[in-house]
């Protein structure tokens, strides 16, 4: 074994790669990965170093947010092997990783596993998101719900309470008091629609997102299944510890009470969503129920970013009231201080960020290195009519989600309805893609089939109207060749594409673009093995597609990032904007209510300004604008800088005035009376 794979880790790096190898499996490990330290090449080497040490690759358990971050993993920790092993390109050469996925898709294949013990149906469907809100939707209406005198909490808003209950393990009035408290006086209504919808989804043989953790979490409960399935791990390793919630954190004391061969990696500092159900309590706490304390490793030194960014970032995470401590430091050369750029509105604002683009442009940074970060997606408005204005492309992350788009849920309403006849959402979905049948007959059909032995018979025998013709017979013959039990995988999703190209024509004016997103699904489908797999899979973590982005259509291959501080997670760009760093947008003053709240406001800027690498420039408009407020109506407010920004932190800052009036640079240090003047200018310069 070659050694020398494992040098060029740095001594904290290695400390972790090496926790326990060659001792007895005694404690848990917590690496405290600091942003841009190198978390996911130190889990990779973690990995191929337990392989090497004789650990079976079938016996860890890697845990992720994402699937794309577990493929990373698993490619990261086969190319390590291989070189350890001599034998980089070798095919074959390096063991896969079987049990690396997310969470949900994890759990997932449990409950296929174990359904029996769960007594569940092993051929469950999997709701997503716009699914399980259709169905919340569908079950309040037909309890009565939809028909109050007063106004009901819209279906969205009962599955976000609904799913905020699962996933925090709060009660309902706790959940209501703290977070919808509009929705308090409804809470033995939500009581009685939430037990609908359980029985809904039991009926239909579905389960949403949140049931993936609460049934994994119930197996986890039962002590002898427990120790089981613990069993099966001699290694679990979890990725992003920090946004975990208290399913997924009782999930990993279930498989391992006593913390041995757990790891977990994450960042205190960057936890940042709380509104999923994640709480930073889990990586704060972490090891308190096990019997030993866990090993604690830091990783603070950072590849990222230059000293003088991380020296800003550093002292806007030290005010946090409680966090594992660290101080992140680079040897990476770089002189310039993050700019705090002082601007007198919003407009002025788009103009300032985007003479700041073209600029870096013109020294040497493309655009796609170039990145302008905001709290809430609303924020990029003005900047967004500015780029257009100058030709700039850009590309916004935030938007239409790939599994949200029409055309793609047509096509999977298809595909799941043949899998699952009792799913009467994709059922009803489907029958009303054909002309000719609308919300009515949609129901007779699923009445049909619902009383049927077979569903295959009760399609063939179903009266449609007179008027569905053609179309209803298409279908029928499509429906008849999906279900037969010789079809094999992915002739089905061929079958559906060429049924549903005449209805996407129909449907879309833009059916050409449209087209192209089904063919990355048909594409997609081709790597799985069965279609059960496939809608599982596809539904836990959706690929990304066009429809992840928004904005000008355009053939650039360069163009501008926008993103909203949550999207941008992650990622690290060259030059970072960070807009409206004013209090009310950062922190929102729709996240002040606690202490708990504001703390993770200012996480959320600590991971904003530490995705940039060499150019930081926080914008601090004077005035902003606000619509459709309560009572005040739409506005002008003015802005003070972020809390977040005390006067003690300016010296790690360039402080910069931007003046309306002749679009001039004024630079810190300046005597205080010119100072005075320069500010008293910016602020009455939209008048």
């Amino acid at each position: 074994m070659r050694e020398e794979v494992f040098d060029l880790l740095n001594p904290q790096q290695r400390a972790a790669v090496e926790h326990d190898i060659g001792a007895p499996r005694t404690r848990p490990l917590l690496v405290i990965a600091g942003a841009g330290s190198g978390k996911t090449n130190t889990l990779a080497h973690r990995v191929a170093r337990l392989i090497l040490a004789g650990v079976d690759p079938n016996r860890i358990l890697l845990l992720t947010f994402s699937r794309r971050a577990a493929q990373e993993m698993t490619q990261r920790a086969a190319a390590t092997l291989q070189r350890a092993l001599g034998q980089q390109g070798a095919a074959g050469a390096a063991p896969s990783l079987p049990w690396a996925g997310t969470f949900h898709a994890i759990g997932a294949r449990l409950l296929r596993d174990y359904a029996a013990q769960l007594g569940l149906d092993p051929g469950f469907t999997i709701h997503d998101r716009g699914d399980a809100e259709d169905l919340m939707g569908m079950v309040r209406h037909e309890i009565g719900l939809s028909q109050t005198t007063k106004r009901f909490p819209l279906k969205g808003t009962c599955l976000a309470i609904y799913s905020r209950v699962v996933n925090s393990q709060d009660s309902l009035e706790l959940v209501l008091k703290t977070l919808f408290p509009w929705c308090a006086e409804w809470e033995s209504d939500l009581k009685r629609l939430f037990g609908a919808y359980v029985d809904a989804k039991q009926e239909q043989n579905a389960l949403d997102y949140d049931d993936l953790l609460l049934f994994w979490s119930e197996m986890m409960q039962d002590p002898e299944l427990a120790a089981h399935i613990g069993g099966l791990f001699d290694h679990v390793l979890v990725d992003e510890y920090q946004d975990t919630n208290r399913l997924q954190a009782a999930i990993l004391q279930g498989l391992k009470p006593d913390g041995r061969g757990v790891m977990v990696v994450g960042d205190d500092a960057q936890s940042i969503y709380s509104f999923r159900g994640a709480t930073v309590r889990n990586i704060l706490d972490f090891g308190k129920d096990y019997g030993a304390p866990p090993e604690l490793i830091t990783l603070d030194r950072n590849y990222r970013s230059t000293q003088p960014i991380l020296d800003a970032s550093n002292a806007v995470i030290a005010a946090s009231v409680e966090r594992h401590a660290k101080t992140l430091w680079t040897d990476k050369p770089g002189s310039a201080k993050p700019q705090l750029v002082l601007i007198p509105d919003e407009a002025e604002q788009a103009r300032w960020v985007c003479n700041r683009i073209l600029a870096l442009r013109e020294a040497g940074i493309p655009l796609i290195q170039q990145a302008v970060l905001f709290r809430a997606a609303s924020h990029s408005a003005a900047l967004e009519l500015e780029l257009m204005h100058r030709n700039i492309p850009f590309v916004k992350f935030g938007g239409l989600k790939f599994l949200e788009a029409a055309h793609i849920k047509d096509v999977l309403a298809v595909l799941r309805f043949a899998q699952n006849p009792a799913g009467r959402l994709a059922g009803f979905r489907v029958a009303q893609l054909i002309p000719g049948i609308g919300q009515a007959t949609a129901t007779r059909l699923l009445e049909a089939i619902a009383a049927a032995p077979e569903a295959t018979a009760a399609v063939q025998g179903f009266a449609a109207p007179s008027k569905a013709g053609q179309e209803w017979q298409d279908f029928v013959a499509l429906y008849t060749a999906l279900r037969q039990p010789g079809l094999r995988w992915p002739a089905d999703i061929e079958l559906v594409k060429q049924w549903y190209l005449p209805h996407l024509e129909r449907l879309h004016d833009d059916a050409s673009v449209r087209l192209l997103d089904i063919e990355q699904l048909v594409q997609l489908a081709a790597g799985y093995g069965t279609r059960e797999n496939f809608l599982a899979e596809v539904t836990l973590d959706p690929p990304e597609a066009t429809s992840d982005r928004a904005g000008p259509p355009h053939l650039d291959e360069d163009y501008v990032i926008l993103s909203t501080i949550h999207s941008a997670k992650g990622q690290e760009w060259k030059s970072v904007s960070v807009l409206n760093v004013v209090d009310g947008c950062i922190p929102s003053d729709m996240s002040t209510g606690n202490s708990a709240d504001i703390e993770e406001e200012r996480r959320l800027l600590y991971v904003a300004m530490t995705r940039a690498k060499e150019h930081l420039h926080l914008i601090v408009p004077n005035k902003f604008f606000i619509k459709q407020q309560a009572q005040l109506g739409d506005r002008h407010v003015y802005a003070a800088r972020s809390r977040f920004i005390t006067p003690v932190m300016l010296k790690h800052f360039e402080e910069t005035t931007w003046l309306s009036a002749d679009k001039a640079y004024v630079k810190s240090p300046m005597p205080e009376s010119v100072r005075m003047l320069v500010r008293e200018r910016a602020r009455n310069a939209w008048k």
